[in-house]
């Protein structure tokens, strides 16, 4: 963010999984079980956010996985095979009703940009009844999710909006890493992927709870 200690913003950009989507835990179940199959360490709640990146091949590496010997491509399915089945039971976190409708009040124009795939995406939005509340919903075209930043430029390019004027909140030092590349400002939320100590290396503000995110931003 720059000097001022709050900001006024036409346009919010917000990522999905462990921002607006409470979803670490099942990410966790999925992979231990991945892990147990295979006869390895499993990872505790602390081990995940310590570890877990962009690309998501390191990740899988950081926990274990020796790719000299298992193919990526297959365990990266394998775990997004599992993943669908256990998404019903994730929910939102408790406070995105309340911060999406205060933004929408305000005028701000909401959009999701995410590296779940688009049309696992949009089902997901849709299955949270809170589509109403974004512009558009742009996630990627491969599911072993290799980033993101591609489809926030063409996000840029489509909706022409003023980077100066523009917030992306996330969870991940990745969504810091598009906020740099857009020139835009950025909030992260430490409830999600990462831990409170790897947000704070982004040199972006950083936040316990969506809830704390307005107290940053002038309405």
């Amino acid at each position: 963010m720059t000097s001022r200690s709050k900001m006024v913003y036409k346009t919010i950009l917000w990522d999905w999984n462990g921002t607006l989507l409470n979803d670490t835990g099942i990410c966790i179940d999925v992979m231990n079980g991945m892990l147990q199959k295979h006869g390895m360490p499993l990872i505790s709640l602390e081990k995940y956010r310590s570890v877990f990146t962009f690309p998501v091949k390191d990740y899988y590496e950081a926990v274990g996985w020796d790719f000299s010997t298992h193919k990526f491509e297959i365990i990266g399915h394998e775990f997004i095979d599992g993943y669908r089945v256990a998404l019903p039971s994730a929910k939102l976190f408790a406070d995105a009703h309340h911060v999406l409708e205060q933004f929408q009040k305000s005028g701000m124009q909401q959009h999701i940009l995410s590296a779940m795939e688009a049309e696992f995406l949009f089902e997901s939005v849709s299955d949270m009844g809170i589509s109403n509340y974004f512009k558009s919903i742009n996630g990627i075209t491969n599911h072993l999710a290799k980033g993101k930043v591609d489809i926030a430029r063409e996000l840029q390019e489509r909706e022409h909006f003023d980077a100066s004027a523009t917030l992306i909140i996330g969870d991940t030092l990745h969504d810091g890493e598009i906020a740099k590349e857009l020139g835009c400002d950025c909030i992260l939320v430490a409830s999600g992927h990462q831990n409170l100590a790897r947000l704070q290396q982004s040199g972006f503000p950083v936040v316990e709870k969506l809830e704390d995110i307005p107290k940053n931003i002038i309405f």
